[in-house]
């Protein structure tokens, strides 16, 4: 009978220990009421209630959490009706608020993000709306992080996960795209063979520019050698004529060597030869020096 006793004593202050006795987990808070009124919160820890006086209300997850809400049916500007989904991430930062400010808070802000993407969203056309998605975002999360402060919901992000038009709009805008791409190959294409065109014009430019320069160069070239040659002949005749003076040779004997270069200009390959107008004068110097020579053979003969 003593080890009943005894038994049943231990059995009360395990189930009193465990009563009494709480672990609140990391990233979780308690919201503790006492005799049916908010007490106080519990974060994480090893924490004491009282039994059938302390009740734990609430518990609530501090971590950031994530909701993915089902596509919601908008009507744009233009009266063009979308299925639109959205997800909104956000973390608890006041496990009382979010325990006694609203009836299930989750629905609350699934309501209010459904409500503020239709007005934001009835307040643009189609394809603003589908190339405005950041607007989007950053109107709906200033709106609802404001609405949900009372909540102890702090929103910090939203997103549209997807925007999904009629299929005959899809159909429309895919023939579209369709169109534009054709549109942007046929100008590049066009573009590469003017392209193409121009580079082969540059290059016959070009190629006549320098064949040109060679005809040129060429042709200076051959002058400058032509006008080399007779400088040279030239240059020659006044050091062979300064020469003759220098030696002291007379005006007889000057037109002398005239008369030798006639004779070799005589006797080369010329289809023609011109006769110098005072050939009369060589002449009668020829004549002058043969009579010279006859005499002084005589002399010499005597």
């Amino acid at each position: 009978m003593g080890y009943l006793f005894t038994f049943i004593i231990v059995l009360l202050l395990l189930v009193l220990l465990k009563v009494t006795v709480n672990v609140v987990p990391q990233q979780y808070a308690y919201v503790i009421e006492r005799l049916g009124k908010f007490h106080t919160v519990w974060e994480a820890g090893l924490r004491f209630r009282i039994p059938l006086i302390d009740h734990i209300a609430k518990k609530v997850l501090l971590k950031e959490q994530v909701a993915d809400f089902a596509p919601q049916p908008v009507i744009t500007k233009d009266n063009v009706t979308m299925q639109i989904d959205s997800v909104v991430y956000f973390k608890i930062f006041d496990p009382e608020l979010y325990a006694y400010g609203v009836q299930n808070p989750i629905m609350a802000m699934e309501n209010l993000t459904a409500t503020t993407l239709r007005n934001i969203i009835g307040d643009m056309d189609l394809d603003e709306t589908l190339t405005s998605r950041e607007t989007i975002n950053s109107q709906m999360l200033n709106t609802i992080d404001s609405a949900t402060d009372p909540w102890g919901i702090k929103v910090t992000r939203v997103e549209l996960k997807n925007i999904q038009p009629p299929a005959a709009i899809r159909e429309a805008m895919e023939k579209q795209m369709k169109a534009e791409r054709e549109k942007r190959a046929a100008i590049l294409t066009a573009e590469g063979e003017k392209q193409s065109m121009i580079l082969e014009a540059q290059g016959k430019k070009e190629s006549a520019v320098l064949a040109a320069e060679a005809t040129k160069e060429k042709e200076i070239k051959e002058a400058e050698g032509k006008a080399e040659a007779i400088r040279q002949v030239q240059q020659a005749t006044a050091d062979g004529l300064k020469a003759i003076k220098e030696a002291g040779a007379d005006e007889a004997v000057l037109k002398l060597k005239s008369l030798e270069a006639f004779a070799q200009a005589a006797d080369g390959q010329a289809t023609k030869i011109i006769v110098p107008s005072d050939i009369a004068g060589i002449a009668g110097i020829v004549e002058a020096l043969k009579d010279t020579t006859v005499s002084t053979k005589e002399s010499k003969k005597k």
